[in-house]
């Protein structure tokens, strides 16, 4: 009996020493493939802390721009389409994590042509959402202007209605919740036309400038106001002394009423411009340079802040400007979805070389069933894994 027991006391720690002599690897996986999840496992709470601090931010700020009002342009499309192009490149991600499924699968049955061919469209489907991405930060940045420090794209806490060019109050109405962007004016083409005689060009911050091109703008729209007092008064003694000048008198009068027209034919049209995305906007035409206007602000940079007045809770009745939205936005946005996209950048690169030692045989003399075509496959699909937390972040919420 005490023989038997030190005999299997003897072969427990034979094997026990057979383990420990690397004989078996640890969890019957191998160190390459273990040391990528350890990657993986690290690089997951990297992204899991800035998806978190975006989440805190969101909801700890008054308002925070509408993902369906922010992400709702398309390539060579007109109009709004919210979310349209961003779920475009979600499908595109995620129909590559398929082609690298089926890469791995012909890893394993060692098919050398069909591990090339699924890693080349998994190569292809990484590049197009890349190619996606930088279409959507080109928009964003050239386009609306919107950078790591600056938010062009706002939201109203509260009811209000707009100014008119006139600074009375318009037809364009709005809710507490309306999503707006602040358009900007092309300060060098208002240079060119000739609105940069009052020094803007030398000094573009120059506070004496500014009151300057703002005084020229008024004296202009007064000199304008005295002309057509003056044509009226003329028209009147015209008609007083002849009645047959009352058809010319008409002939005015109907003139009068078509430029009125035109103008609330322009009042409708930009009852629209805060959807627009871009350059121009509300009334952008006939802001001559940065100034206080009957019905917006222009800053120093070209931005068009509207005016609008207050119509619902304790401050109605006071008159406010649009303003730019929290900047935590723009630098998350920028940050995060830049990361991911140098993860995806990355792996577009690894992919590549992988597929190219597959095409030598390179992994053929190792019989392990293309073990590095696993490796990369784990690395993808985590980065599509992590790309449907960022959409659900960043675009739904």
């Amino acid at each position: 009996m005490a023989t038997e027991t030190i005999d299997k006391t003897h072969t427990d720690h034979h094997a026990e020493n057979e383990s420990w002599e690397g004989a078996a690897y640890p969890f019957r996986v191998g160190y390459g493939k273990l040391m990528i999840w350890y990657f993986l496992l690290s690089d997951a709470f990297t992204f899991a802390g800035f998806l978190i601090a975006y989440g805190t931010l969101r909801f700890s700020m008054p308002s925070w721009p509408v993902p369906d009002f922010v992400f709702s342009t398309f390539p060579f499309l007109t109009g709004q389409h919210p979310l349209l192009f961003v779920t475009l490149m979600t499908f595109v991600l995620l129909f590559s994590s398929f082609t690298m499924i089926r890469g791995v699968q012909e890893g394993q049955r060692e098919n050398r042509r069909g591990v090339v061919i699924w890693m080349f469209l998994t190569i292809l489907g990484g590049a197009a959402f890349l190619g996606c991405q930088a279409w959507e930060w080109s928009t964003l940045i050239g386009k609306e202007h919107m950078t790591v420090t600056r938010n062009p794209f706002g939201t109203h806490t509260t009811a209000g209605i707009y100014l008119d060019a006139e600074g009375n109050e318009s037809d364009e109405t709005f809710e507490a919740g309306a999503s707006y962007l602040i358009h900007r004016i092309d300060l060098n083409a208002a240079h060119d036309d000739g609105h940069g005689d009052t020094g803007h060009g030398d000094s573009h911050g120059s506070t004496a400038n500014l009151a300057s091109m703002v005084s020229t703008g008024q004296e202009h729209a007064d000199a304008a106001h005295a002309d057509a007092a003056q044509d009226n008064a003329a028209d009147t003694t015209m008609q007083s002394a002849d009645g047959g000048d009352a058809h010319a008198g008409e002939s005015h009068s109907a003139e009068a009423h078509a430029d009125e027209a035109h103008t609330e034919d322009t009042h409708a049209t930009d009852e629209h411009a805060a959807a627009d995305h871009g350059d121009g906007g509300h009334h952008a035409h006939h802001y001559p340079g940065p100034g206080d206007y009957p019905d917006a602000v222009v800053d120093e940079k070209g931005f068009i802040h509207r005016k609008f007045i207050v119509s619902t809770g304790e401050e109605a009745g006071a008159i406010k400007t649009e303003q730019f939205g929290p900047k935590a936005f723009g630098a998350l946005f920028f940050f995060i979805t830049g990361f991911h996209g140098f993860h995806v950048f990355s792996g577009v690169i690894f992919l590549t070389i992988i597929m190219i030692n597959v095409m030598s045989g390179l992994y053929v003399a190792r019989r392990n069933k293309n073990e590095m075509v696993e490796k990369i496959g784990l690395y993808w699909h985590f980065v599509d894994l992590v790309w449907v937390f960022v959409f659900l972040v960043f675009y739904l919420l």
